[in-house]
This record gives C-alpha cells, sequence and structure tokens, in this order.
C-alpha cells in the first residue's frame, strides 16, 4: 500500500503564525512516520469573501481550484486552528466555505476524508475554544475529525530558534495526534 498523504496547513496568514510553527512540527513528524506531506501556506491560495453572486457570475476563482485540487489527491487533513475571538478564523472559514462549494462531476474535497486538529496560542489554553467550531463545521461537511487533538498554551515559549518544540511532552503530544490520524485514515483506506 502506498504511504497516506496528508495536506497540512495553517489558519493563518501571519507570517510568524505560532499555528504554522505548529502545523510544521505536525508535519515533519507525519513524514517521519512515513506519510507524505503536503504542507501549504493558505498566502499561496489568495481567495476574496465567499459570495454566492460572485461565484455565479465568476465562477470559483483559480487559487480556490488549485487548493481544492490539492485537497482530492491527499487521504486525510491536518489543519492548525487559530483561535480568534474563541472562535475560528476568518480566513479558515472562508477557505472552507470556498472549498466546500461542489462543483459539477467533481467529488467533494471534504466528504469522509479524515483529519487533525492542532492549535497554538499565546493564552494558556492554546487555543483550545478555536478548535471546537472547527470540528463542528467539519462534522456538517463529513470530514471524520479525528477524536485526538493538541492545543499549545504560551506558544511564545514553547518554540526554539528553528521552530522545533521544546517540551519533549509537547513533542509526544502532537505525535499522538498526527499517529492517529495515520492510523485512522489507513484503516478507511483498506476499508474501501
Amino acid at each position: 500500500m502506498s504511504s497516506i498523504r496528508i495536506l497540512a496547513f495553517a489558519g493563518s496568514l501571519r507570517a510568524t503564525s505560532f499555528n504554522k510553527k505548529l502545523v510544521a512540527v505536525a508535519a515533519e513528524t507525519a513524514r517521519e512516520l512515513g506519510c507524505d506531506v503536503d504542507l501549504v501556506d493558505l498566502r499561496d491560495f489568495p481567495m476574496p469573501i465567499y459570495d454566492g453572486d460572485y461565484e455565479q457570475a465568476e465562477g470559483q476563482p483559480q487559487p480556490v481550484k488549485d487548493l481544492k485540487a490539492r485537497i482530492l489527491a491527499c487521504d486525510a487533513l491536518l489543519v492548525g486552528c487559530p483561535e480568534y475571538n474563541a472562535s475560528i478564523t476568518a480566513v479558515l472559514k472562508n477557505t472552507i466555505d470556498w472549498v466546500s462549494r461542489p462543483q459539477p462531476g467533481e467529488p467533494s474535497a471534504f466528504k469522509g476524508r479524515p483529519a487533525a486538529l492542532l492549535a497554538a496560542s499565546m493564552g494558556p489554553i492554546g487555543g483550545l475554544r478555536g478548535l471546537s467550531p472547527v470540528r463542528d463545521i467539519f462534522d456538517q461537511l463529513g470530514v471524520l475529525t479525528v477524536p485526538t487533538q493538541f492545543a499549545l498554551g504560551t506558544a511564545q515559549n514553547a518554540f526554539d530558534a528553528d521552530g522545533n518544540l521544546i517540551d519533549p511532552m509537547h513533542r509526544s503530544l502532537v505525535k499522538d495526534v498526527v499517529a492517529e490520524l495515520a492510523t485512522v485514515t489507513s484503516a478507511l483506506r483498506a476499508a474501501r
């Protein structure tokens, strides 16, 4: 069986985002577990705010099509979920809204696809409140979000200069999330 293909990204545009750093650590962990990882930056897929009238008149913007193709080429998703005002970021919600739009003859980019969620913030609970809304949205889209998740608190102190997690327990918790995603994805592929 070929290795599991994971698309990894963070729902942040900020260049120095702690969630981007955390997803990069998780992506490297997935590679160490034998997965193929496509780590993308949502800055490379600029999208207008979703507007049904715009979509009807113009169709889907090319960055939406490009990201959707990358998602369709993978088996699973690994998502860093920043918490803004105790909820999902605008860029992550907009990305999900655009990518979830059905196109004639095209399979759903989300339905039946497993996903794992991570979060990081400077606060003590690590963006934990932002994970639940993402889980709810993914549930509505038919995404199989794995139960294990990780929220990294006081993220400003958690990484070394090279972007590695300093605390071995944090590395272990990220590995638990990624390993569960790989296990669930492998089981789903075997069942198909």
